[in-house]
């Protein structure tokens, strides 16, 4: 990472309004802020981490639970996303360390496995393979090279198969 120290930490209420600026700056819309504070409000099992750079917010990254249609978990596997960097810290690694520290977070909380709906030359940097290697669809399209899945404990996607259910807040 270039210019000033970055420190990834556990979201907090007060950085809401931060987590708003900083999403509505990376995607030009605010949909992905509402997903991702919508869903932190409801879901006490998010992990939502930022980053921080001298003390502002300039990223921000959300992992919620989903559910497999037909399966059963002892912990709910996790979805990787919305993820934002804002426009001026981009380029800098920002989005890799937030994302390798929340897939961290998942694992430390026994998640099985994570799933993301992204960019497919992006996500394979950390593990993440086509989700239906893996007999993953998301919800009821046939399978998308940009839902992709990474498995977490040993075995965890060999009998996964099924639709996977995101958060009402994706619509």
């Amino acid at each position: 990472m270039s210019g000033p120290a970055v420190e990834i930490r556990a979201a907090t209420p007060s950085d809401a309004e931060s987590i708003r600026r900083v999403h509505a700056a990376a995607f030009e819309r605010d949909a992905e802020a509402e997903i991702a504070l919508g869903l932190v409000a409801r879901e006490p099992a998010c992990i939502s981490l930022v980053a921080a750079r001298a003390d502002v917010v300039v990223g921000h990254v959300l992992f919620s639970p989903v559910r497999v249609d037909g399966r059963r978990f002892a912990r709910a596997p996790m979805a990787l996303g919305p993820l934002a960097v804002a426009p001026e810290a981009q380029r800098d690694g920002i989005g890799s360390a937030l994302s390798r520290a929340g897939i961290e977070a998942c694992r430390k909380i026994g998640a099985p496995f994570v799933v993301v709906l992204g960019h497919p030359p992006y996500y394979p940097r950390f593990g993440f393979a086509p989700a239906a290697r893996f007999g993953l669809t998301f919800a009821d399209l046939p399978p998308l090279d940009a839902f992709m899945a990474l498995e977490l404990a040993p075995g965890a996607l060999a009998n996964a198969g099924g639709a996977v259910r995101y958060a009402p807040e994706f619509g």
